[in-house]
């Protein structure tokens, strides 16, 4: 299996709380920070095929970085 329980659990919880930063009116570059951290989290667990949608489609919704 890849990514064991507590690696899910880590990218899990960044993802939330990068999303729970954006509703609370946080900077959206922390964010951003936390939906990155996730992915590379990911990818050095060889779960970036299922993580990357879910990142991509939270980035999509920011804007551009200067």
């Amino acid at each position: 299996m890849k990514g064991g329980p507590e690696t899910r659990e880590r990218i899990q919880k960044l993802l939330v709380t990068g999303d729970n930063r954006l509703k609370q009116g946080v900077d959206p570059e922390k964010a951003r920070e936390s939906w990155e951290q996730a992915l590379e989290l990911a990818r050095e667990a060889g779960l970036e095929d299922s993580i990357a949608p879910l990142v991509a489609v939270r980035l999509a919704d920011l804007p551009p970085r200067d």
